[in-house]
């Protein structure tokens, strides 16, 4: 009863025949393959515009030279408090941008208040050499909460962008789980809602080591290739990052897998709905479940083999748990089986 953390999978099948299949042979190196080339085009074709990709290793890699790329002296990205960029990733934002700072923002539900995100962005509104300058807006689609923002969310986000003249990430980790629950095509999710680069995962949804950074305006990825170079980020046999790729979105395996991940967590969802033991702490759609449950239940659970982390309740809820009550974090994944589920609902 595996629900830590959809990392704790491994690469679905396909992408481990496809990766064998790479394995011989010769193909030109640092990405520079007429196979890296066809898995960059395929993009073009998801996104229905030509868009600039950059193959990277991990998320943390993917938001920091995102980041990266559009940053400046003194200058400021806003997010959400629980942002992964804010919370998970060791300062390498920070670091990677060149000392740039993070200003975090207030928001329900995991997602960034528009009404705050204006506040904050406006206080910049008066250059000062001592207080920095804002340089970029990011979001996390699904967020860190497990919520997902509607394309009406991103319009609204999108909008204070464009006001202040702000390029707008999108922390595309579980890009997937969101797609499908939203329903929405890639273009619907991006750059029609005005965001102009996007951290593409696939590592949680199913590959063994697949991130993508995607500039939606090809002209802003100048810059890129010698970031890329200079982070150590720049694979010299990215064949390997292509053959990962390339059996991922075939016959849309990745939304296939995203699905399933999904309804796995539905089934999550209803099971601790029902019982006395547990109660959802918030409503989520995507693959990740919050739970109130009772600590000496949870001990029982993982006395049965169950893993499951405990979670720190958001900053807008504090008072969620009572005396004997923990908040878990469930996260779902493509590996996830129906039989996991129950097990995991019969004994919590």
């Amino acid at each position: 009863m595996f629900f830590a953390s959809d990392n704790w999978s491994g690469a679905h099948p396909k992408i481990a025949e496809s990766l064998t299949r790479f394995a011989s042979g010769y193909a030109a190196a640092y990405g520079t393959s007429d196979h890296d080339k066809l898995i960059e085009a395929k993009f073009n074709d998801m996104f229905e515009r030509e868009v600039a990709v950059f193959f990277v290793a991990t998320g943390t890699a993917a938001n920091s030279l995102a980041l990266a790329s559009v940053a400046k002296a003194g200058g400021v990205t806003f997010c959400h408090y629980d942002a992964h960029v804010n919370s998970d990733e060791g300062g390498a934002p920070e670091f990677l941008t060149g000392a740039t700072r993070l200003f975090p923002v207030e928001g329900d539900n995991g997602k960034i208040d528009p009404e705050a995100l204006d506040i904050a962005v406006s206080r910049f509104d008066v250059p000062s050499v001592h207080h920095g300058r804002p340089m970029a807006i990011t979001v996390t689609q699904a967020t860190e909460a497990g919520t997902v923002y509607s394309l009406d969310e991103l319009d609204a986000i999108a909008a204070i962008a464009k006001t202040k003249n702000l390029p707008l990430h999108m922390d595309g980790a579980r890009f997937a789980n969101a797609l499908v629950a939203l329903k929405a095509s890639p273009a619907e999710m991006t750059w029609k809602r005005g965001v102009d680069i996007l951290s593409f995962g696939g590592t949680k949804n199913g590959c063994w080591c697949a991130e993508a950074i995607i500039f939606f305006k090809p002209e802003m990825a100048e810059e890129m290739p010698y970031i890329r170079k200079r982070s150590a980020q720049l694979f010299s046999k990215t064949r390997f990052i292509s053959a990962q790729l390339e059996a991922y979105l075939e016959n849309d395996l990745w939304l296939e897998l995203a699905s399933h991940s999904n309804a796995m967590a539905d089934r999550l969802r209803a099971g601790l709905t029902a019982k006395n033991t547990t109660r959802l702490a918030w409503e989520t759609t995507a693959n990740e479940v919050f739970a109130v449950a009772d600590k000496d239940a949870v001990a029982r659970a993982r006395a049965k083999g169950a893993m499951v982390y405990d979670w720190l309740p958001p900053r807008d809820m504090p008072h969620l748990l009572g005396a004997n009550e923990t908040l878990l974090r469930l996260v779902t994944s493509f590996a996830t089986t129906k039989e996991e589920v129950d097990q995991f609902i019969e004994v919590v």
